[in-house]
């Protein structure tokens, strides 16, 4: 059972994207994703938040409508669970088959499922638009290698021979990119709901902050605290940035509210995650 969106959300939700209600074709899907890229930041602040209170509620944005009301008030986006599930559920909202898919985040070998994601199909077949990788164009999945070429934003999909896909993105601090295994689609809401849930005691996303967002021909944001920056022009930049900076791109260039951002609690670093020692 998946959790629908509030229909009276619809309509801000489209202004805030500022496009109209759109066409269920692949022109519609790539003019509200592409929207989504530029508006809808990758960002784990709210989550920083609440880990950092304890508090016992579900994390932020399990909802589609939690989800996007905090946007539509603050400016906040989400982790790859709460974001695609919401993505997911506008969709289908606008009548789009979409459905959710359960990925891992290669970061290191035999790692358990640990990435959301969405797919939507459509007469040319299976496209993916994940809210987290922000590619800003809807990626074909095929039996063959499919890209979007940009530097700032560009993916590779390859079929794997076991029926599964990789795609490879690059975050800012790594040129050679990272490869994500789409293992499934059709995962639930509760899918999601658990998996998000598991995160609540370590996750690398607990500590420090981490936002992606498409602006004009970039990339930017932040990444474990750190300022990044992916330009068309092939230039690439991760470094640190004083408070004041911060405050201000956070605020000014990334569109949250400046109250929201000086209710940031201050970075930690990553501890090991828990296993045995």
């Amino acid at each position: 059972m998946d959790a629908p969106l509030d229909p009276q959300l619809q309509q801000p939700i489209l202004r805030k994207l500022g496009i109209g209600r759109p066409e269920t074709d692949l022109a519609g899907l790539t003019r509200i994703y592409r929207r989504w890229c530029e508006t809808v930041p990758f960002d784990n602040s709210l989550k920083l938040i609440h880990v950092a209170s304890g508090d016992p509620a579900p994390l932020p944005g399990d909802r589609p409508d939690d989800f996007f009301s905090a946007w539509l008030a603050r400016g906040t986006g989400g982790t790859c669970w709460s974001a695609n599930g919401a993505l997911c559920a506008l969709l289908c909202s606008l009548g789009f088959e979409a459905s959710r898919g359960i990925a891992t985040m290669l970061v290191a070998p035999n790692l358990p499922p640990n990435h959301g994601t969405v797919a939507v199909a459509l007469a040319e077949g299976r496209f993916l638009v994940d809210a987290s990788l922000l590619h800003r164009e809807p990626l074909p999945l095929r039996e063959h290698t499919t890209r979007i070429d940009h530097f700032a934003w560009g993916v590779e999909a390859t079929p794997l021979p076991d029926g599964r896909t990789s795609v490879r993105w690059y975050p800012f601090h790594l040129d050679e990119g990272m490869d994500c295994r789409i293992e499934s689609f059709g995962a639930s809401h509760e899918d999601f709901r658990e998996l998000h849930e598991a995160t609540r005691a370590w996750s690398p996303f607990n500590y420090s902050l981490c936002m992606r967002l498409v602006r004009g021909d970039r990339m930017l944001g932040f990444w474990f605290g750190q300022y990044g920056e992916r330009t068309a022009a092939g230039k690439t930049r991760f470094e640190s940035i004083d408070p004041a900076a911060r405050r201000k791109l956070l605020s000014e260039e990334l569109g949250l509210s400046p109250t929201h951002v000086d209710a940031l609690p201050p970075d930690r670093e990553i501890p090991p995650p828990p296993g045995p020692g």
